[in-house]
């Protein structure tokens, strides 16, 4: 059973209560809210403005939030990085499908594989980290492309050398971007055995705090055990994950 520290959890109603007003509240407003005794608000009040949470307006005498969550809130974010926000969850998703989970992010034309979650299963995968592959035919790629705009796709497409890898690799533009859409509506890729045959990829962007897109995260396996049954089930995983692993980097979905 979890232990509540009451004056804390208090405190934090309070903190709660008043951030959603912009001009602030009074003690009784906040009473009201919370039922609660005055001289009790009053008392986690003090503390608050001890500790730079709240200021009281010298006109009005209401009490309204300061930034200091915010500035709290922002070093959280400017100290964590796509590795280790993406740790506990890429071993979950690892766990979730026991397939090999990878993480990568963009460098140009091309993704790099920065960590990698192996799966006790009899087949490896040939990634290793520190590997580059092009974007364009790879599951992490296509999710990593989709969150770009079309003139930067297309920028993109036209310095990438692109080759048929499989007999199932893209290599028209018009067909990508008839892709991408499909991965914007869907909020993950498929790599159909696009850069290495027999092996399906299902990829989902990390995006940052300001909405870019910083990295992507994808499962990987051979197609007989990554069937089309589970396309979607796992591309539904992935694309949670990426989201958990985005507002660890301080996202904040529209």
């Amino acid at each position: 059973m979890t232990e509540i520290v009451q004056s804390i959890e208090r405190a934090l109603t309070i903190l709660e209560i008043v951030a959603e007003y912009n001009a602030g509240l009074g003690i009784t407003e906040i009473s009201n809210r919370i039922d609660l005794h005055k001289s009790t608000i009053h008392r986690l009040l003090s503390t608050l403005i001890h500790k730079g949470y709240i200021i009281q307006d010298p006109v009005t005498l209401k009490y309204r939030t300061t930034l200091k969550l915010y500035e709290l809130g922002c070093k959280r974010v400017e100290n964590t990085d796509i590795l280790t926000a993406s740790r506990p969850y890429t071993k979950k998703l690892m766990e979730f499908t026991n397939e090999v989970v990878h993480l990568v992010v963009r460098d140009g034309n091309e993704i790099v594989y920065i960590d990698k979650v192996e799966a006790e299963n009899t087949i490896t995968m040939l990634s290793t980290i520190g590997r580059r592959i092009p974007l364009y035919c790879t599951s992490v790629g296509k999710a990593i492309l989709s969150q770009l705009d079309m003139e930067e796709v297309v920028k993109i497409w036209r310095t990438s050398n692109i080759i048929r890898k499989t007999p199932n690799t893209i290599i028209n533009l018009e067909d990508m971007v008839e892709e991408l859409t499909k991965v914007r509506n869907l909020g993950y890729a498929v790599d159909e055995e696009e850069n290495e045959e027999g092996i399906r990829c299902i990829g989902a962007a990390i995006l940052n705090k300001d909405g870019d897109v910083e990295g992507a995260i994808s499962i990987s396996g051979p197609i007989m055990r990554v069937t089309e049954d589970l396309i979607n089930i796992y591309g539904e995983q992935a694309k949670n994950y990426a989201l958990q692993i985005s507002k660890e980097l301080g996202y904040i979905p529209k």
